[in-house]
């Protein structure tokens, strides 16, 4: 029997529609037939695509369709089974949408049955933005095991620490046996090196039972370095019109751009519905490059909410240039995302806990004016001029709510993009550390916390991939040199001789956690535990209402928030960063208690379950005397 006669054209039914690219989004790669193995891909470049099956060698040539699909039903083929398409009766190359890749992106791809899982999560609601706690997590950093499976071993402790959302950082298929997930290049597919597709399946179910929800963070500005194929399936995947500091730019609004458009929607509609995802994080999208009429990401966030169906779902970004725009309504000319992180809370409290204003901190004094207009304004730079950019930055925050700002004082690029790559609170006193959690946790905003720093992890967090010798390890190393040369003080000769190699496989073991410290550091772990207990059950701090705060200034480290809430049920954070202030007289009005109440302390983090020294109240009969270092919180009580 030849191969052809195994192969049947791809039957004309609802959902492949080629005029109609919404039904269409689910059916690329393979998909299950009574009789055999739906194959489908997007190769306008080729004049012939076969599959070809690694268990018997043979090609199964695909009938080419409009605007560059092929397709076709392979009867031999069957779950299970590996394949890759030969391009042209010459080379083969893994599927652009495998569903798996179990020997890495250069390997051959594996039939998965999509929906053999037995989900558990038929009540889950999804989540929304209000309310959230997000943390951060590399899988393969987070446990020994480094698999999602072992991850779910620790859903029970970030259950108990409050934390509500989880936020994976990429897996998409990357070379090596290690990477940040930025290089990925098998976007369908779940890295082998964390397990199956079914493992991460098991991973969004168990956080699922547990009440967590699971986002992913997803790159759709370029591709790695290495094992990206997709060139020879099509020349239209990237342009050459617009810069892009990590690679070629993709190609969003030039010709043949609709299907490149369709390849990432596609995907960010796959995890949404297959892996029962709660949403994503959009890697930097301040780097795409998109002149049409509606841009990528608003079509994609339009695409993501409809294949979530009945579920709510939540979309971040990551945006360098704070534009409002991306979370302000499609129907006002905005993105339709639910969140941004705001890089200008972080750089500000960098420098108030460190004194140091270089490199991309340089437009920053982490003054207690700057603290405060954060919680209040979201963004510090809404459309100033921004010195270190030479140009101005951000636009201007109106009545976006504050649950729509991503607050942080670490996150993976942060922590990493030092000399050690150490954490916050090794470059600062305690005091000072436990002050700004107490700002971050309390604050109207969604904070997010990067894995280990609710325990004080010792670990350092590196920048690590895992190329061989040769030319791109080389200039990888010193790309990072280059980078962080912007700091003037990593720009020394001793400093940049001291910048790890982040191919070298002691950079990837030194950053990952040493679980145990949530025990030895115990201190650290019932400070953010606590104060994520407080942001939740009380019911002035857990409004989230940048409108209903205020704050002022009580001397050059001091200063003070006052929520306000129903008949003068009012809270009062004070947060001193400096030394001890005695604040007397006090003509600042926000200090003043509510009309027929009086201020009773409720927390402190100097109470030395937090490792403090011991509280000492700062509301005397004589007057304010804030203790340094502190921070201190007070509720409106009658009398």
């Amino acid at each position: 029997m030849s191969s052809c006669s195994k192969l049947t054209e791809i039957p004309n039914k609802k959902g492949l529609d080629h005029s109609n690219h919404s039904a269409d989004r689910v059916h690329l790669g393979t998909w299950i037939n009574q009789e055999g193995i739906w194959f489908r891909c997007w190769a306008p470049k080729p004049a012939t695509v076969e599959v070809v099956l690694e268990e018997d060698e043979q090609g199964y040539p695909l009938t080419r369709e409009s605007n560059g699909y092929w397709s076709g039903l392979v009867r031999n083929a069957s779950v299970g089974m590996t394949y890759r398409y030969r391009l042209d009766k010459e080379r083969c190359y893994p599927d652009p949408c495998s569903r798996f890749q179990p020997q890495g992106p250069h390997g051959p791809s594996l039939i998965v049955d999509s929906g053999a899982y037995a989900w558990r999560d038929q009540e889950w609601p999804g989540v929304r933005m209000r309310g959230q706690v997000i943390y951060e997590m590399h899988v393969g950093t987070f446990t020994p095991g480094g698999t999602f499976d072992s991850a779910i071993t620790q859903l029970d402790a970030l259950k108990d620490l409050g934390i509500t959302v989880i936020e994976i950082m990429p897996v998409a298929e990357f070379p090596g046996r290690w990477n940040w997930g930025y290089d990925g290049v098998g976007l369908y597919a779940p890295s082998h090196v964390y397990g199956d597709p079914e493992a991460l399946k098991r991973f969004v179910d168990e956080a699922h039972q547990r009440g967590l929800g699971v986002i992913l963070d997803v790159v759709y500005n370029h591709l790695g370095p290495d094992g990206n194929y997709l060139p020879e399936f099509s020349d239209e995947y990237f342009t050459d019109r617009y810069n892009n500091e990590w690679g070629e730019a993709l190609n969003f609004d030039g010709p043949g751009s609709r299907e490149v458009r369709e390849f990432f929607i596609r995907n960010a509609c796959y995890w949404i519905e297959e892996y029962h995802l709660d949403g994503l994080r959009l890697d930097a999208v301040h780097a795409f490059q998109d002149a049409s009429p509606m841009h990528i990401i608003a079509e994609l966030s339009q695409a993501a909410r409809e294949a979530a169906g009945t579920r709510s779902i939540i979309l971040v970004a990551e945006c360098e240039a704070q534009w409002v725009r991306i979370i302000q309504p499609i129907a006002q000319g905005g993105w339709g995302l639910d969140a941004v992180w705001s890089e200008d809370f972080h750089h500000t409290t960098r420098v108030a806990a460190t004194g140091r204003s270089e490199g991309y901190f340089t437009d920053y004094r982490g003054s207690p004016q700057e603290l405060i207009s954060c919680v209040k304004r979201g963004f510090l730079y809404q459309g100033q001029r921004y010195q270190w950019q030479r140009k101005p930055r951000g636009t201007m925050v109106s009545h976006e709510p504050a649950e729509a700002f991503v607050f942080f004082l670490q996150n993976h690029d942060q922590v990493a993009n030092q000399l050690r790559a150490d954490r916050l609170h090794t470059k600062t006193s305690p005091g000072v550390c436990r002050a700004l959690t107490t700002l971050l946790l309390l604050a109207p905003q969604t904070p997010m916390l990067f894995m280990g720093q609710e325990f004080g992890a010792s670990a350092p967090f590196h920048y690590f991939v895992d190329f061989p010798p040769g030319k791109l390890a080389a200039d990888i190393h010193q790309g990072r040199k280059e980078f962080l040369a912007q700091f003037p003080s990593y720009g020394s000769p001793a400093a940049q001789a001291a910048i790890v190699d982040p191919s070298d496989p002691s950079v990837y073991e030194r950053s990952r956690l040493d679980l145990s410290e949530r025990e030895y550091h115990a201190e650290w772990y019932a400070l953010h535990r606590d104060l994520l207990r407080l942001r939740r059950e009380d019911p002035v701090i857990a409004q989230q209402v940048r409108e209903a705060i205020d704050g002022a200034v009580l001397g050059t480290c001091a200063f003070l928030l006052r929520y306000m809430g129903h008949d003068g049920n009012d809270r009062l954070l004070l947060i001193n960063l400096g030394a001890d202030l005695l604040y007397q007289p006090a003509p600042e009005p926000l200090i003043a208690p509510p009309v027929g109440r009086s201020w009773s302390f409720v927390w402190s983090s100097d109470a030395p379950c937090y490792g403090g020294p011991g509280v000492i109240e700062p509301l005397t009969e004589q007057g304010w005397r804030l203790p340094g270092e502190s921070a201190v919180l007070y509720t409106a009580v009658p009398g």
